[in-house]
């Protein structure tokens, strides 16, 4: 009975709590679970300070009535972020998971330079460590998530790429990080791609720079 009791209780106080939100009519704080820390999580490439500038309009309203679609407009405005978890820890706490875009290159065009997605998606660039050595990106970006495609049905890793370089007539180059050059065709390049990584590490190949595959079944080598 004093289970069924404090049970009964529980839920009247949450009816009450959810259904009355006072708030003081000065400064529009609620006396009811304000919100006094905001904590963000998974977080890399984000600034933690300026995100949770950007949420300190929440201090001091209550935790239980946040709205989610302003909450989303405010997180959603960062490049890096492309979407969000938050979780109401009461009483006082808001914790924010956010869930970043990864860069995998470096986008240069007119002089200006961007990040870029395996989707393609671009992102402001600004320096930031953890994306120091990625590679660079020369040319047209639409063909971009298509030869990254490629790439990785081969397991070719993007770690040797130096740069990419991508031609209007659909064709591209890659530069690895040891300086050497693979010309691929502009169709079937997978093949290409398989037969460089079958003899890349063969003694024979590695006084050779370029690999050229543009001639169909054909590697010339200089």
């Amino acid at each position: 009975m004093n289970r069924l009791f404090k049970f009964l209780i529980l839920i009247l106080i949450f009816i009450f709590l959810t259904t009355l939100n006072p708030i003081y009519k000065k400064d529009n704080k609620s006396l009811i679970f304000p919100i006094r820390t905001i904590k963000l999580v998974n977080n890399f490439a984000v600034n933690v300070d300026d995100l949770i500038l950007e949420l300190s309009y929440l201090e001091g309203k209550n935790l239980l009535f946040i709205n989610e679609e302003e909450l989303k407009s405010k997180i959603l405005r960062f490049d890096f972020i492309s979407s969000f978890e938050f979780k109401k820890i009461l009483p006082d706490t808001l914790k924010v998971k956010v869930f970043e875009k990864k860069p995998i290159a470096i986008f240069i065009k007119e002089k200006k330079k961007f990040y870029i997605t395996k989707n393609g998606d671009l992102i402001k660039f600004k320096n930031l460590d953890i994306y120091n050595n990625l590679p660079i990106l020369f040319g047209n970006k639409n063909n971009f998530p298509g030869i990254i495609k490629k790439l990785d049905d081969v397991n070719f890793s993007l770690e040797k790429i130096k740069s990419f370089h991508s031609f209007d007539i659909g064709r591209w180059d890659l530069i690895l990080k040891n300086d050497k050059v693979i010309k691929l065709p502009k169709i079937e390049y997978i093949k290409a791609l398989e037969n460089f990584i079958l003899i890349e590490n063969n003694k024979k190949f590695e006084d050779y720079v370029i690999f050229d595959y543009r001639i169909k079944d054909q590697l010339i080598l200089k």
